[in-house]
């Protein structure tokens, strides 16, 4: 699948969960206190975050996404800490004040980077506040794009299927970050995101991806739910369609720092995603990459627009370039499966000149992925004669991968390409305009499934023959001389 950047910027996204402080005290230990067998810290850095629905929302704000949160924060100081981290985070909330309980908070103590212990101030809040929370839903829920709910089971989800029912009525998907055994509390819910341990303790072990698929799938449609995504920390991520789809996405983290918020990125950039207009594969694949970029930092710490790009950015060109017919095939059946469109072109591109460049930058246009193919050594000798190829496949295709034109370069034996072009099933097939459309290899067969033939001209007086001809004419004359 081609990863690109979802314009974030034109989603909508409302959360609502409970909502935490995450508060880190970081400092230098060196000795052992005399009081109990337990290290002695110094404190340096008193630092605090938003953490749980807050956190989602601090993470789908940070993308560029329009974001609004609900939830309970308590009238205390820690709850007006967490309001001034929200508004610097550009996160609008509506937020129902407990009197009676107070806002909960994590403090973890750390010291150099290690967390040595994490302390919870915390109530269960009660189900009273369900009837402000749906208030406050309903006035929201029509002008967004894609609601959250984040539940951590601190009780702002009480009524949690009222808000599914008000929401899937208002034509909006629901995503359901679920907590405990009882998904039931979730049914009619578009899709919700378990970590591996919360799907297996409601569905039983699974000892084989076939038995997880198939748990998965059992569970969507018991719950009526449209899609679930397992996450799986090393084993990335799998997502089960209620059609029976199944897709799986390699974990990306290439080291593990903290999982801590983890999961909160993942749904946060899918919301995200979804609010844009990304398709569900699509916003998947952008989340796993945020979870493995966040995994690599301390605590709750959100995704950046520049830190996802590049990253996205450097995935996209490191799935392309030379490729074995086996591969190209692997990678088209993904690119399909993301709804891309498949150009097909060919030839022996012995020494790449401006004709080239512009050539493939014209076929590029016609689609989202180019394919070239490129006559081997021996078949450019049987084309073109004795003494060519100048350069050896290898070197041809090297260079021509480099070309940002170009996605997947892959080499053929035969005089034609049209075993190749079978394979494939190009949506375009593309030749230069020395051809006409009864000339082309392939192209009865490309058209007899509604593919497109479509001829490009080329640059007057570029092509490689010229140019070796005009190498042996300038040799020749100084030889002369």
């Amino acid at each position: 699948m081609k990863l690109r950047m979802p314009r974030f910027d034109q989603g909508n996204v409302l959360i609502v969960g409970d909502l935490m402080l995450d508060r880190f005290w970081h400092g230098d230990t060196g000795r052992i206190s005399p009081e109990a067998p337990v290290p002695v810290v110094r404190v340096r850095q008193d630092e605090m975050r938003a953490g749980g629905g807050a956190n989602v929302a601090a993470n789908a704000a940070a993308l560029g996404a329009t974001t609004s949160l609900i939830g309970i924060v308590g009238s205390d100081a820690n709850g007006a800490e967490l309001k001034q981290l929200l508004d610097a985070s550009n996160v609008r909330h509506d937020l129902v004040e407990s009197q009676s309980e107070p806002t909960i908070t994590k403090l973890r103590v750390l010291s150099r980077h290690q967390q040595l212990i994490r302390l919870d101030f915390e109530e269960m809040f009660k189900q009273d506040y369900a009837r402000l929370i749906r208030e406050r839903f309903q006035t929201q829920v029509a002008s967004v794009d894609v609601v959250v709910l984040s539940d951590y089971a601190k009780g702002s989800l009480h009524d949690v299927q009222t808000l599914i029912e008000i929401a899937r009525q208002a034509g909006k998907p629901v995503l359901v970050d679920p907590k405990g055994t009882d998904f039931s509390r979730y049914q009619g819910a578009t899709l919700l995101t378990p970590n591996l341990a919360e799907f297996e303790a409601v569905v039983g072990p699974c000892t084989s991806e076939r038995e997880l698929v198939e748990k998965g799938l059992k569970l969507v449609k018991s719950l009526s739910l449209e899609a679930i995504l397992v996450t799986r920390s090393e084993h990335g991520m799998t997502l089960i369609e209620r059609d029976g789809a199944e897709h799986h996405y390699p974990a990306r983290a290439r080291e593990v720092f903290d999982v801590t918020g983890a999961g909160d990125t993942v749904i946060s950039t899918l919301a995200a995603g979804l609010a844009a207009g990304e398709s569900l594969q699509a916003a998947v694949a952008v989340a796993n990459v945020a979870a493995g970029i966040v995994v690599g930092k301390l605590g709750t710490a959100p995704v950046s627009v520049p830190e996802l790009r590049s990253v996205l950015q450097s995935e996209t060109r490191a799935e392309c370039g030379v490729v074995t017919q086996e591969q190209l095939l692997q990678a088209l059946e993904e690119a399909r499966a993301a709804g891309e469109t498949i150009v097909f072109t060919n030839g022996c591109f012995d020494i790449l000149h401006a004709g080239h460049v512009g050539y493939l930058e014209q076929a590029r246009a016609h689609g989202d992925r180019l394919v070239l193919a490129v006559n081997d050594d021996d078949s450019v000798r049987r084309l073109k004669g004795a003494g060519r190829p100048i350069n050896p496949v290898e070197r041809r295709m090297a260079v021509l991968a480099g070309l940002v034109a170009v996605d997947w370069v892959v080499p053929f034996s035969e005089d034609t390409p049209e075993a190749l072009i079978r394979a494939v099933k190009p949506d375009v097939l593309v030749k230069g305009g020395d051809y006409t459309p009864e000339t082309v290899v392939g192209a009865d067969f490309v058209k007899s499934y509604g593919g497109r033939v479509e001829l490009m001209p080329f640059l007057d007086r570029c092509s490689t023959t010229l140019i070796v001809d005009k190498i042996k004419s300038d040799a020749t004359q100084n030889e002369r001389e």
